[in-house]
């Protein structure tokens, strides 16, 4: 229903013209191959595949064209990994559509945009102290897997996986691993 309303919306501004649409995240790199946009609007919480996981594809695909994240999702973990991937943009949804027709354009021009409110909550956030493995180690619990599920998944010996969900635990500063996980979601890092 929000990207329906969206494409509604954005459709009547006299200098866009929005090409398509997809519903879920494992649409998106073909789709925007075979239509070729300027700018693509990605969600972060995509059935199929995240949002934050298809900007670099996205642009190696589609040369030239500009992500902006639009998303209700507004953490500073998730603005420093769609940044750093390559997006020109991050709004929040609850924006009016103006906003976000103008913060299109500022992107074609070649401006970052970038949620006033979350880059002021960006700058006094802490930086991600997880490496990639654990942060692998912590998303492959977040369904209740055993240590030996998550071993098997990610092809690690138990210990390690110990070793990896320990250090994430207390470099986050908390209990267990179902805490690092809430902790590490909550910031954006996962």
């Amino acid at each position: 229903m929000m990207r329906s309303a969206l494409t509604t919306l954005l459709d009547l501004e006299p200098d866009l013209t929005v090409i398509g649409g997809v519903e879920r995240g494992d649409e998106v790199v073909a789709a925007a191959e075979r239509l070729g946009p300027d700018v693509v609007l990605l969600d972060i919480e995509l059935p199929g595949r995240n949002g934050l996981d298809l900007i670099a594809p996205l642009l190696e695909a589609v040369p030239g064209c500009d992500v902006v994240i639009v998303t209700t999702f507004g953490r500073p973990g998730y603005l420093a990994r769609a940044l750093a991937a390559g997006a020109r943009g991050f709004l929040v949804k609850d924006d009016p559509v103006e906003q976000l027709a103008a913060a299109i354009r500022r992107v074609r021009a070649g401006e970052r945009v970038v949620d006033p409110q979350l880059a002021a909550e960006a700058l006094g956030a802490s930086d991600n102290p997880l490496t990639d493995r654990e942060a692998d180690v912590l998303r492959a619990s977040a369904e209740g897997a055993t240590i030996l599920d998550i071993a098997e998944q990610l092809f690690l010996s138990p210990s390690t996986v110990r070793n990896y969900l320990s250090n994430a635990i207390g470099k986050l500063g908390v209990r267990n691993r179902l805490e690092a996980l809430t902790v590490a979601r909550e910031r954006g890092w996962l």
